[in-house]
């Protein structure tokens, strides 16, 4: 950040008082511009003993597996984040259940959530950001193909809590791969 988005001033990058992190502030007007994670948002979309998965479009990822998921807008809840993007990347409706993951991931400022849900139909397809859309039994996930790493925690769970019974929440922090 160059400029204030308040005034259009110039910013600099110092600690605001009473603050502990660098923030960018504005040298005229005084407005501290607050950076914070990203959430991205979306669904484990089930039909019976299948997962919905989308086929990506788009970077990153082109090509490779997901569950359907993607930025929360501004004004709408996680819920409805996760009922839009399911909407939007399968052309799926949803009945949300719980929610099921939330994993923190610091190096690329982001927090990922997932729900359960429950697909209302079998009406769905390839929204603009997906190239296929498909469901999947467990043992035709394609576990070397998935786009994220939480996309497969969350099915590994999802599928080792489906065994037992019983939903729980899950959470955690991922570190980089190296």
């Amino acid at each position: 950040m160059k400029f204030c988005s308040n005034c259009a001033h110039p910013v600099v990058h110092q600690i605001p008082e009473g603050d502990n992190r660098l923030r960018h502030m504005c040298v005229s007007c005084g407005v501290v511009h607050y950076e914070n994670p990203k959430l991205v948002v979306g669904s484990i979309p089930v039909w019976g003993e299948q997962v919905l998965l989308c086929r990506r479009a788009i970077e990153p990822r082109h090509g490779y597996w997901t569950l359907p998921a993607g930025f929360m807008e501004n004004g709408e809840s996680t819920a409805e984040a996760a009922a839009r993007e399911t909407l939007e990347e399968a052309d799926a409706r949803i009945e949300l259940l719980d929610l099921y993951t939330l994993y923190s991931i610091s190096y690329v400022d982001q927090v990922h959530v997932y729900y359960r849900a429950r697909l209302l139909d079998l009406n769905f397809g390839p929204g603009t950001e997906s190239l296929e859309v498909k469901l999947f039994d467990e043992s035709d996930i394609p576990w070397d193909d998935l786009a994220f790493r939480t996309v497969q925690i969350t099915l590994r769970h999802f599928f080792d809590d489906r065994r037992t019974g019983r939903f729980s929440l899950h959470t955690g922090s991922l570190d980089p791969v190296r």
